[in-house]
């Protein structure tokens, strides 16, 4: 199996060859959408309207996605006034882009830029394996604490681990669970990531982290990769991720690339699974080189108990 920096390299070499296709890739990730969901998942509570806003896999570095364009990502999120505000995980560069990069960013940098996201019930955050990856240490040591998640904290954003926290809107309770990464660590010995493998360990326990929901309030789950989702039971009202890209380059509707043990079947979008809904952010930075094509970045809004609204 081709891997993803293999086969976005070879896109990229091809783009150097063909201007139209090479402009368009390396300029569309410097747009900006915003996908609008509305669902009414089984059993979700009447009268609920809960209104969330996405944002996975920023990938900070400059100059694709510096601080000023993350805070441009930012104010255009909380122009949408959402209730909550959820980040789904992969803050800094991975290896690869970072070596293409003309300056690495702090994490207090991109970490103090979301601090100014705004939202009535709170802005709430998961790691995502670049997370954990980025810091050799966290690997030999094999345990945190992460410095992504320690700069988020210190910008007043909450990181969720294998925990679930009671919210509510209009006098109506739900749960917010955040599931650890499920790729935290690379194989024992490993001093890089490793290729054509998903031999990963995880820090993720879903039973442990339903295991705090004591009542039959709504559940929305973050969870950084999607691959859980087969596991995910029917209790939880809406499993949200990220991870895929949206497969980064798609041509003419096809992925060629997923980093998923299921291949394409959970690359974007909303996908629905014996009455159990998952939505899989196409998100907004890069992996492996710094082009998207047929995947431009995205912020998600997602309209629960009622239809999308400008």
């Amino acid at each position: 199996m081709i891997s993803r920096r293999k086969f976005l390299k070879g896109v990229l070499a091809l783009s150097a060859g063909t201007a139209a296709l090479g402009g368009y890739a390396v300029a569309e990730p410097w747009r900006l959408n915003v996908t609008r969901y509305a669902l009414t998942p089984p059993g979700w509570p009447e009268g609920l309207k809960l209104r969330c806003a996405v944002l996975a896999d920023i990938h900070a570095c400059e100059p694709w996605m510096g601080e000023t364009r993350i805070r441009q990502i930012v104010a255009r999120t909380n122009a949408l006034s959402p209730d909550v505000t959820l980040l789904l995980g992969d803050y800094p560069a991975g290896h690869h882009l970072s070596k293409l990069s003309s300056s690495s960013m702090p994490h207090s940098v991109w970490a103090r830029a979301l601090g100014r996201l705004k939202a009535p019930l709170g802005v709430h955050a998961v790691l995502g394996n670049h997370d954990w990856w980025h810091d050799i240490e966290v690997q030999l040591r094999r345990n945190g604490p992460v410095p992504a998640a320690v700069a988020l904290d210190q910008a007043g954003i909450p990181v969720y681990e294998n925990k679930a926290i009671k919210l509510v809107k209009d006098g109506q309770p739900f749960w917010l669970a955040g599931l650890g990464d499920q790729w935290a660590y690379w194989p024992r010995g490993s001093v890089k990531p490793p290729r054509h493998t998903f031999h990963y360990q995880g820090v993720d326990d879903l039973p442990a982290t339903l295991a705090q929901v004591t009542d039959e309030a709504p559940v929305i789950l973050m969870a950084h990769e999607p691959d859980i989702f087969p596991t995910v039971p029917g209790r939880v009202a809406l499993t949200l991720s990220g991870h895929t890209h949206g497969g980064q380059v798609v041509l003419a509707g096809f992925a060629p690339v997923v980093p998923s043990r299921f291949g394409r079947r959970y690359v974007y979008g909303h996908i629905v699974e014996r009455e159990r809904n998952l939505i899989v952010s196409g998100g907004l930075g890069c992996s492996g080189v710094p082009i998207r094509f047929g995947r431009p970045p995205e912020i998600v809004l997602v309209e629960l108990g009622g239809d999308a609204t400008a």
